[in-house]
């Protein structure tokens, strides 16, 4: 898994490092939420008792946060369970990986969310998969 890191997102990654004692280097912005991937076993860590490091981050950056599992491997399912996380809660119908695509079903409101105004959402999601994966096609049906 390969991923570009710009100055702002080092800088998150900083800030949730020593506020939260874990480090990692997996951090996207999706839907103008910042997204922290960790390792499953750090995940409770990470977050906090009582989600307290969470809440310092978010008063610190003044934005939504999120921690989700960091994918093990490159396997289908792996795959899979990580877009699932990224775009909680939107719900969707299922999840179609082929060789260098992934495709979304889902229903006509889920899929207006999925895509965003201007594509935007669409366009993150696609990077997201680019950067972790090296899947260049992202279709949502």
């Amino acid at each position: 898994m390969v991923e570009t890191i710009d100055m702002q997102l080092m800088r998150y990654i900083n800030l949730f490092s020593k506020i939260s004692g874990v480090s990692t280097t997996k951090c996207f912005v999706y839907n103008r939420q910042i997204i922290f991937a960790v390792p499953r076993s750090k995940v409770s860590r990470a977050i906090g008792p009582g989600a307290e490091n969470i809440r310092k981050i978010r008063s610190v950056l003044g934005r939504k946060i999120r921690v989700i599992v960091m994918p093990e491997g490159e396997s289908r399912e792996e795959i899979g369970k990580f877009v699932e996380a990224v775009i909680n809660p939107i719900e969707f119908n299922k999840i179609e990986i082929k060789e260098n695509s992934i495709t979304i079903n889902a229903g006509r409101q889920s899929k207006a969310s999925l895509i965003g105004r201007n594509r935007a959402r669409e366009k993150e999601l696609s990077d997201i998969m680019k950067n972790f994966f090296h899947i260049s096609k992202l279709r949502i049906a």
